[in-house]
């Protein structure tokens, strides 16, 4: 067995799988087979530089149901703004979740850090 899931098994804890996603929405360009001198005016609504995050963890425990929780971030626009979620983001939302889900967690990160320094992370621990 993985050591995640003998923590896990030991502590009465839920397997908590991370990750995170960011999205433009705005449109990708357009092209079309319009005649040549002839351009048409497509209509996009929203703002073109608006961008959006988000974080979800997926959540299981024998005998429970599945969960899953996520927290949107939507980014401003202005120059030098921070375009991704910060490392108090994830805290926030771990926090969330161990409240959220009633018991300890052990969580599965992927590999990108997504802002969290290496080592600055506690080691699990089951009380």
């Amino acid at each position: 067995m993985a050591p995640g899931k003998r923590l896990a098994a030991a502590c009465g804890a839920w397997i908590v799988f991370e990750d995170e996603a960011g999205f433009s929405m705005a449109p990708p360009r357009g092209r079309t087979w319009g005649r040549r001198g002839h351009t048409p005016v497509i209509r996009v609504r929203g703002r073109s530089r608006r961008r959006t995050s988000v974080a979800a963890l997926c959540c299981y425990k024998p005998g429970e149901k599945s969960r899953l929780i996520h927290r949107p971030r939507t980014h401003l626009l202005l120059k030098g703004a921070r375009k991704s979620f910060s490392w108090k983001d994830y805290r926030d939302l771990l926090v969330r979740a161990h409240i959220q889900l009633g018991g300890p967690i052990v969580v599965v990160w992927d590999c990108d850090t997504g802002g969290v320094p290496h080592g600055s992370w506690p080691d699990p621990v089951c009380d």
